[in-house]
C-alpha cells in the first residue's frame, strides 16, 4: 500500500509540474481593441511607445537582407570587425557548415580579447555538436545555453528563447528570422535553402536591441553588461524611426499579442502579413475578419508544400476557411520552406524581428520585435512581400473547402493542443 500511495504521490506531483508547462499569463486581452485611428494618426505611434515598452526613437537605418546569401556574410563580417564587445542570442544553432563559421567567428574575436557573450537556447542547439561548444569556451567566449534541463526548471521547459539578437560594439545590430544552420544558407530558392529575411540595423535603436539581450543575459548569469562598450553614445544614422521591445512569460507577456491587436486595428488600407507558423488566437483572427469590414486589403503569405512543422500546418489551415469568407487573401509559397516574419501596414508601419503569428510565440517564448515607422522602408518591404507573392499560389475559399477528410480529421486532433503550436 506505501509504494501504491507514494506512487500516486509522484505520478501526480510529476503531472502537475509537466502541466505548469501548458500555463499562459494571467494577465492577457480577452477584449477586441476597437479602430480608433489609423497608422499614420500620431496617436498610433504614441499609444506604440507607452504601450510596449522602449519608446520610439528616430534616425535610425534598417537595411533588409535576404537569405543566407546576404544575410551570413553581413553577419560575420561585423563579428569580424568587432573592437569593443559581441552579444548574440539566438534559438536554433545546429552543427554544419555555417555553424562551424560562427563558432570560429566568436572564437577568433574572443582569443584577440574581445568581449564575447553568447545565449544558445538548449532545446534549439540539441542538434549542435559539443565540438562546436568547446571550441568557443576554449577561447573565452562567455556561453550559456538558456534554461538547460534539469529537475528544479521542469515546470519551465516549455519556455524558450526564440530570439535573435546579434549587437557589435554597441553600434551594430541584427535581427529576425534566422538561426545559425545550413538550412538558411544559399539564395532561399530551392527547399534545402529557406526562405528567410534578417535586419542590419544602426542607429539609437541598436542600444534597445541591446537591452534586449541584457534581459535574458541578467535571467542566465545575474550579470548586467553596461558601460560603453556595450551602451556607446550612438549617433543618428538614418532617416528611419524604430522601437524593440521584448516578451517573455516571465514578464511583458502580453506585449506582442497587444502589439498585432493594436496595429491591425489601426490599418486603413492594407495589411501584409509574410507569417512562418499562422496559428493565430480568436482575437487576432477577429481582428482581421473586422479590417476586412472597413475593407482593409489582407494579404497573408504563407508555407506551402515545404512545412518543417506538420502539425502546425495543419493547425493553420483549420482558420483559413473564415478568413478566406471574409475576403482576406491566402497565398502559399512554393519553392521552399517559408521562414520570414513580416508585418507591413498601410504603407507606413512595418513590423519584424523573432515573433511568429502564433500563440506559442506570443505567450510562452521570449521573443524581441523590432517595429519601424517609415513610408519609405514600408514601401520596400512591400515590394519584397510582392516579389516573394509571384513565387506563391492562391489559396481560395473552394480550395479550403474541398479539403480532403483526412486533413479536416488532423484539424481536430490538434485542437486541444494549438496554444503550444
Amino acid at each position: 500500500m506505501f509504494w501504491v500511495i507514494s506512487g500516486t504521490v509522484l505520478a501526480t506531483s510529476l503531472m502537475l509540474v509537466v502541466l505548469q508547462n501548458f500555463k499562459t499569463p494571467e494577465e492577457v486581452v480577452d477584449r477586441k481593441v476597437e479602430h480608433r485611428h489609423v497608422v499614420s494618426d500620431p496617436q498610433f505611434r504614441r499609444e506604440m511607445s507607452v504601450l510596449l515598452g522602449p519608446s520610439i526613437v528616430t534616425g535610425n537605418q534598417v537595411t533588409a537582407l535576404q537569405n543566407g546569401d546576404e544575410i551570413f556574410p553581413s553577419m560575420l563580417q561585423a563579428i569580424r570587425s568587432a573592437q569593443t564587445s559581441i552579444t548574440f542570442e539566438t534559438f536554433i544553432y545546429w552543427s554544419g557548415d555555417i555553424g562551424e563559421e560562427f563558432s570560429q567567428a566568436l572564437a577568433e574575436r574572443a582569443r584577440a580579447g574581445v568581449p564575447v557573450s553568447v545565449i544558445i537556447d538548449w532545446v534549439g542547439s540539441t542538434r549542435m555538436d559539443q565540438s562546436l561548444l568547446d571550441a568557443m569556451q576554449d577561447a573565452g567566449v562567455q556561453l550559456h545555453r538558456y534554461r538547460p534541463l534539469h529537475w528544479y526548471n521542469v515546470g519551465r521547459m516549455n519556455n524558450r528563447t526564440h530570439r535573435k539578437l546579434l549587437v557589435v560594439d554597441g553600434r551594430v545590430g541584427f535581427t529576425g528570422g534566422v538561426g545559425i544552420a545550413d538550412q538558411w544558407t544559399g539564395d532561399g530558392g530551392a527547399p534545402e535553402h529557406w526562405r528567410d529575411t534578417h535586419f542590419r540595423i544602426e542607429g539609437p535603436v541598436v542600444a534597445q536591441l541591446q537591452a534586449a539581450f541584457n534581459d535574458n543575459w541578467i535571467k542566465t548569469t545575474g550579470q548586467v553588461l553596461n558601460g560603453p562598450t556595450y551602451f556607446p553614445a550612438l549617433q543618428e544614422e538614418g532617416e528611419e524611426d524604430a522601437h524593440v521591445f521584448v516578451a517573455s512569460p516571465s514578464g511583458g507577456s502580453e506585449s506582442m499579442h497587444l502589439m498585432y491587436l493594436l496595429a491591425i486595428a489601426a490599418a486603413g488600407s492594407t495589411i501584409d502579413l509574410a507569417a512562418s507558423y499562422f496559428v493565430p488566437d480568436r482575437l487576432l483572427i477577429e481582428a482581421l475578419i473586422a479590417a476586412r469590414g472597413r475593407d482593409v486589403r489582407v494579404r497573408i503569405l504563407l508555407p506551402g508544400p515545404y512545412m518543417d512543422a506538420v502539425t502546425v500546418k495543419v493547425a493553420s489551415k483549420a482558420d483559413w476557411g473564415t478568413l478566406l469568407h471574409a475576403g482576406a487573401e491566402i497565398h502559399v509559397y512554393q519553392p521552399t520552406m517559408l521562414h520570414t516574419k513580416l508585418l507591413v501596414i498601410d504603407g507606413e508601419f512595418v513590423s519584424v524581428g523573432s515573433t511568429n503569428f502564433d500563440m506559442r510565440s506570443i505567450r510562452l517564448n521570449d521573443e524581441a520585435s523590432l517595429n519601424i515607422y517609415s513610408s519609405d522602408f514600408a514601401t520596400r518591404m512591400t515590394a519584397v512581400f510582392e516579389e516573394d507573392l509571384l513565387a506563391a499560389e492562391p489559396y481560395s475559399l473552394d480550395d479550403w473547402k474541398s479539403r480532403p477528410l483526412r486533413e479536416r480529421l488532423s484539424e481536430m486532433i490538434v485542437l486541444p493542443i494549438r496554444s503550444q503550436l
